[in-house]
C-alpha cells in the first residue's frame, strides 16, 4: 500500500462518520451535504492529489463557521481535525 492509498482510505473512513453526524436535521446540513458530495467525487478520482485535499479541508471549515448550532459545530470541528490527521497517516513500516 502506498501513502496515498492509506490517506485515502482514512479520508473515506473520516466521510463515513460525518455522513452519521449528519443525519440530524440543522441549519447549514446542505451545505454540509454539498461539500460530501464534492469529497465524494473528489475520493472517486483514480489519482490522489494532496493540493486537492488539502483546499477540501479549508473548505470544509469555511462550512463549518456556517453552522449555527453550536453543538453540530463543535462535532464537525472533529471532523475537521480527523480528516487533517488523515492527510498526515504514512505506511506503516
Amino acid at each position: 500500500m502506498t501513502d496515498a492509498e492509506v490517506k485515502r482510505k482514512a479520508v473515506k473512513l473520516v466521510i463515513s462518520h460525518m455522513k452519521k453526524k449528519i443525519s440530524q436535521d440543522f441549519v447549514g446540513v446542505e451545505l454540509v451535504k454539498e461539500w460530501i458530495e464534492e469529497m465524494d467525487k473528489l475520493l472517486a478520482k483514480p489519482e490522489f492529489e494532496i493540493a486537492e485535499y488539502i483546499h477540501m479541508r479549508r473548505n470544509l471549515n469555511d462550512v463549518i463557521e456556517r453552522i449555527l448550532d453550536e453543538n453540530m459545530r463543535f462535532k464537525l470541528r472533529d471532523s475537521w481535525y480527523s480528516f487533517g490527521r488523515a492527510l498526515d497517516k504514512k505506511v506503516k513500516l
